[in-house]
């Protein structure tokens, strides 16, 4: 993972942040590794620069968990997993969506509460978190954060909720009790990002390890 986090920071500007990062590192692949990607635009996907290219096009597209949900149910498709609202989305529904329905890298933002970690903020609706997943065609969830809840009262609440142990979480409760600011992260899969950019179809050949048969010691 790579995990941003900042201070003064509210959803909105933690999409913002998650897209723009993105989009760096795509253009300096683009602009500083012609040579591997000539290889990867040769053997493994055709199409590989106009799909790195199209990322720097335009901003990504955005909407909310509840209007996935509405255009899962709507969908001429039939998928493994049953759509409903308060689960979480599966990664045949995240591909459908960024590949086929938008045909673009995908913002999903204001996910359940119920099936998001404790330290997400409650929006208005008590529903629903500040929380978004980035989808990317061919992968599907490439990014995931959120902003953070930095209320004590609420925080302390949802966490009895969970039935978690306020005594143990008091270092964390203690970053609160003085009062705190707005701030949201997120995490970036590493090895998620470089099958995006090399476009190879195995996660397992992108890992940062060199893996050949009878090489591994542990």
């Amino acid at each position: 993972m790579v995990e941003p986090e900042m201070a003064f920071c509210e959803l909105p500007e933690n999409i913002d942040m998650a897209e723009t990062f993105l989009k760096y590192l795509v253009h300096h692949v683009l602009e500083h590794d012609a040579e591997d990607l000539h290889l990867f635009a040769n053997f493994i996907d055709k199409k590989l620069y106009a799909k790195l290219e199209g990322i720097l096009q335009g901003p990504f597209a955005r909407i909310t968990y509840t209007e996935a949900i509405n255009l899962l149910k709507k969908a001429d498709k039939k998928f493994d997993f049953p759509v409903q609202w308060g689960t979480d989305l599966q990664a045949e529904h995240e591909r459908y969506l960024c590949e086929e329905l938008f045909a673009q890298p995908l913002f999903v933002i204001d996910y359940p509460r119920n099936i998001k970690p404790f330290y997400m903020r409650l929006n208005d609706d008590e529903k629903t978190v500040a929380a978004m997943d980035l989808l990317v065609p061919g992968i599907g969830e490439i990014i995931g954060g959120s902003q953070r809840e930095e209320r004590y009262d609420i925080l302390a609440d949802r966490m009895r909720e969970l039935r978690l142990d306020l005594t143990e979480y008091s270092w964390y409760l203690d970053l609160r009790s003085f009062g705190s600011v707005a701030h949201s992260g997120f995490g970036l899969g590493f090895e998620r990002l470089l099958q995006f950019i090399t476009s190879m179809n195995n996660i397992r050949d992108v890992i940062p390890f060199p893996r050949t048969p009878g090489s591994a010691a542990y």
